[in-house]
């Protein structure tokens, strides 16, 4: 049975002995990142001086990205017959048709029982990986200034290594991956992380990315596009809008939490959480299988626009890109761009003084295993705006409605920047009450302790993308749940 407890956090080189026992968890761990969460400067950079430096690295390089045509696309073109579009050397990423049908028991407040959408088939695995270094005895992580051409300001903060096989392997033919040999091979240093997430299962098939902490042995290099920054800085600037991308914030989430005095209590115990989640996941019969992208039902392709026909949920476009500091200067490439910006929140209750968070066991068409656990709310408004209140989803009108005192977080985020174009959310936690977030929730929700999802993110498939970021700001609160 799989264990919610912490993965062991010992060296990745041999030993002396293949069989000399080691403990199974490092208790040193969580202590010292709960040190490095509490420190707030770090060594190479304060963080008073974070937009100053992110704006120099800015102004170093050209970076442009403008709208075109999809005859424009350099590289990219619609196969003869199934109208899906792909790269020429069949590499990178391809956009399909995705025919989904649920069968069974209904889905609530869920998506249609059956419904077509584009998607985007990406079956190799990335690398989404930050290296670690203690200076002063203090960890360090080191992330990276880089531009993707759908984050709305362009340039964020991301991991170390945030690459595709394609990229790593060189497919694009540019430049190679800065550090990408700390995360590979046998060179690599001390394994703090590891585990294969999932990216968005609105809009990738089966997608999958190999989340990893390494903890570097000897000097490292520091290129000027590249800094230093204690956790305590990192969860600093997530509460500044799109600073911290995507990447980083599940990387972040998959750091194992710091035994607390709640830790070990929870509403419902481990072996009762994996039980809920099995029982969601055999409840819901998906079928999603990969269709054409011509003629998809509801959707029509125009000149430069792949469109839903009711002008909701979003749109296929195309980009090309001018980006000094990239592996390759300039390309063109397809990306997703929603038609409006989404509301992602946690609920949060405390039961007998124990902090929890309200999750929605999620279907989403490009799941691997059917069922992730989501935040309470994921949505985008205008989504739902024409249906009548009692087909609303759940919660969402609540967390529309918070008053500002309940909020305990709030900051407007982007989604992956490399295949969407502009897709922000506005990522809330909101304390609730009995008359908003009843103990006893509808079908498919369920109180876990932010401990009890830091476990869960040490294995993959458990957490949707949208839950590891709200994982990765509870982390980031004034005492918060590491």
């Amino acid at each position: 049975m799989l264990s919610l407890t912490p993965s062991p956090t010992a060296p990745t080189a041999p030993t002396a002995s293949p069989t000399a026992l080691q403990p199974r968890q490092s208790t040193a761990l969580g202590t010292r990142l709960a040190i490095s969460a509490a420190t707030p400067d770090g060594v190479h950079l304060r963080t008073a001086d974070f937009a100053d430096w992110l704006a120099d690295r800015g102004r170093a390089q050209v970076f442009q990205v403008d709208r075109i045509p999809f005859d424009a696309l350099d590289g990219w073109s619609f196969e003869p017959g199934s109208g899906n579009l792909r790269h020429r050397t069949g590499r990178f990423f391809t956009v399909a048709g995705l025919h989904v049908r649920q069968e069974g028991e209904p889905l609530g407040d869920g998506p249609a029982a059956e419904w077509y959408q584009p998607t985007i088939r990406q079956p190799e695995v990335g690398i989404l990986g930050i290296l670690a270094k203690e200076f002063d005895g203090v960890l360090h992580f080191l992330m990276q200034a880089k531009m993707e051409p759908g984050n709305p300001n362009l340039l964020q903060l991301s991991p170390t290594v945030q690459a595709t096989r394609s990229n790593y392997t060189g497919a694009h033919r540019g430049a190679a991956v800065r550090y990408v040999e700390y995360f590979s091979g046998p060179g690599r240093g001390r394994v703090l992380a590891d585990s294969l997430q999932s990216e968005h299962g609105s809009w990738f098939y089966r997608k999958a990315n190999r989340n990893m902490v390494v903890e570097a042995q000897g000097d490292v290099p520091l290129h000027e596009d590249f800094c230093w920054l204690t956790l305590g800085q990192i969860n600093a600037l997530l509460y500044r809008d799109n600073t911290v991308n995507m990447d980083s914030r599940t990387v972040l989430a998959c750091l194992p939490a710091t035994p607390g005095p709640f830790t070990g209590q929870a509403v419902l115990g481990d072996t009762e959480l994996l039980s809920w989640i099995t029982g969601e996941r055999s409840r819901h019969h998906v079928r999603a299988e990969t269709v054409p992208l011509a003629g998809l039902p509801g959707w029509t392709r125009g000149k430069d626009a792949i469109s839903h026909d009711e002008g909701r949920y979003f749109d296929v476009v195309a980009v090309a890109v001018r980006a000094g500091s990239r592996e390759v200067s300039g390309w063109t490439q397809p990306l997703f761009a929603p038609v409006d910006r989404g509301v992602t929140a946690f609920l949060m209750r405390e039961f007998g003084g124990v902090p929890h968070v309200l999750v929605h066991a999620r279907v989403e068409g490009g799941f691997l295993d059917t069922v992730e656990l989501g935040p309470t709310v994921q949505y985008t408004p205008g989504n739902h705006a024409h249906l009548p209140p009692e087909r609303r989803p759940h919660f969402l009108d609540t967390v529309l409605a918070a008053r500002p005192d309940t909020i305990r977080y709030e900051a407007v985020h982007a989604e992956e920047g490399g295949r969407f174009f502009h897709a922000e959310s506005r990522y809330l936690l909101v304390s609730g009450d009995e008359g908003n977030a009843p103990a006893d929730p509808p079908p498919g929700y369920a109180w876990v302790t932010p401990a009890q999802l830091s476990s869960l993110a040490q294995h993959g498939h458990y957490l949707n993308v949208q839950a590891r970021t709200l994982l990765a700001c509870l982390n980031a609160l004034p005492g918060g749940a590491r």
